[in-house]
């Protein structure tokens, strides 16, 4: 029974690593907000203007961001023992060397962001911006205590796995910014957002312990799990040891179009000091979406399991479905059917930044930002110290140095702008060391490319 509830929990951390690891996300580009010639510093900051009448973004390739960031890596699950790839699992690699990386609770979270469409131009007294953008939000959170069970076996007489919880959404976004200087010194702007979406998913496991006997192993699981998609169901099957159905799987009868509309609301401000200091901050992504159904699949409160017969040895194709059998008989979610209509956020950024300019080379830039995502279990901040020169007019570069929820990150960015034509690349987590498949060793990394033609 404990190599094969060692297998099982092996199997889950596996699982939920390559489920998110090759994915993309993507946030506002932090090394890019104290560059003026980046088009895209009103994501950031509603408040700021770009230089020039207008721009007009390429066709869905405008400001594309791709890549991940989480505090747990590849590097915390793959070790390398006597020239061969191995999991964590592997004897060769001791349960310190395992273990004392992994934070108390792990989190990946995953996002993405593409503008579609985008357009800059200067009316009605101020700076304007109208742009679509498709956007993802995805995050995993686990708690040491399974990973310490997946190494160390059954050691201990309890294990707290609770807070285990995934969250995803899907929705368009269709923008309208304004900004104006409503003061010699202070210039303040906003942009309206109508959300467009397509799906949402929360699911959470509130409490689970598990209390181990000699053979038998006693559980008790609290869980619930919400879904807002178009032509979604849940796949039952009837259990014979408790007499009910329960959840087995998923079921999406095609996807007919949109299941949420909401709003949300950017407001930004600069304020300049003097020649040599400006100060700005922003609040992002204040607002909602309403979505028209809730599948509810839940286990109606704390429930207590208590067996040795269930297998979970994953080592082959076959076994596999059998765990995911095994897994939906211990949780044993009820179908509860639609609950009707819910509501979420979108999950909101808060921008605080200083910028220096050196008074002896005007050209370069000094400036330090630091960035708060709001967004429940999945909250994160880092603080960015970056500096940017612009030796002439059509070229500006930047880097920058950043340290917060995700460990350290290097960030950078060249941007080439001339009249008609403009195009930067820039990351602001580049990754140095990647496994052999090329596969960064941390969940942290991103490239951000896009181009715009200014006018």
């Amino acid at each position: 029974m404990k190599k094969n509830f060692k297998s099982f929990i092996g199997g889950t951390i596996v699982a939920a690593v390559f489920a998110v690891a090759p994915s993309v996300s993507a946030q506002n580009l932090q090394t890019g907000y104290f560059d003026d010639n980046y088009m895209y510093r009103f994501q950031s900051n509603p408040a700021f203007a770009n230089e020039g009448k207008g721009f007009v973004a390429m066709p869905g390739l405008g400001n594309m961001n791709v890549g991940t960031n989480g505090t747990l890596g590849v590097n915390h699950i793959f070790y390398n023992v006597n020239g061969q790839t191995t999991t964590m699992l592997n004897p060769g690699v001791s349960a310190s060397e395992a273990l004392d990386g992994i934070k108390n609770k792990s989190r990946i979270g995953v996002s993405f962001r593409e503008t579609v469409l985008a357009g800059g131009f200067k009316a009605w007294g101020g700076y304007n911006t109208v742009s679509i953008n498709a956007r993802a939000d995805v995050g995993v959170a686990l708690p040491k205590d399974i990973f310490r069970l997946a190494k160390e076996g059954l050691s201990n007489t309890t294990y707290d796995l609770s807070d285990i919880s995934a969250r995803g959404a899907v929705w368009a976004e269709i923008g309208f910014g304004h900004s104006r200087q409503i003061m010699s010194n202070l210039r303040v702007g906003a942009t309206l957002k109508v959300l467009v979406g397509a799906g949402s998913v929360y699911a959470n496991v509130k409490d689970a312990k598990l209390r181990l006997m000699n053979d038998t192993w006693v559980g008790e699981v609290n869980a619930e799990l919400n879904g807002s998609i178009d032509g979604l169901g849940y796949k039952t099957s009837y259990n014979e040891d408790t007499k009910r159905d329960y959840v087995d799987g998923f079921d999406l009868d095609g996807f007919g179009g949109p299941d949420g509309y909401g709003v949300a609301l950017d407001l930004g401000a600069v304020y300049t000091l003097n020649q040599d200091w400006e100060f700005s901050a922003s609040l992002l992504d204040l607002g909602f979406i309403s979505w028209s159904n809730n599948m509810v699949a839940t286990t109606n409160g704390l429930q207590g399991v208590s067996t040795n017969d269930y297998s979970f040895n994953v080592d082959n194709n076959e076994s596999w479905d059998d765990f995911v059998n095994n897994l939906s008989k211990l949780y044993q979610l009820e179908d509860k059917g639609d609950q009707g209509s819910r509501t979420t956020g979108i999950g909101a950024t808060m921008n605080l930044a200083a910028q220096y300019t050196l008074p002896v080379y005007r050209k370069a830039r000094f400036g330090f930002l630091n960035t708060t995502r709001i967004n429940g279990n999945f909250s994160w901040t880092d603080f960015r110290l970056s500096g940017t020169v612009e030796p002439v007019k059509c070229f500006s570069a930047t880097a920058s140095m950043g340290m917060g929820t995700f460990g350290f990150s290097f960030g950078w960015m060249l941007n080439v702008k001339v009249p008609g034509f403009n195009f930067f690349l820039a990351s602001d987590r580049t990754p140095f060391k990647l496994a052999k498949p090329g596969v960064p060793l941390n969940s942290n990394m991103n490239i951000n490319l896009g181009m715009n033609f200014p006018f």
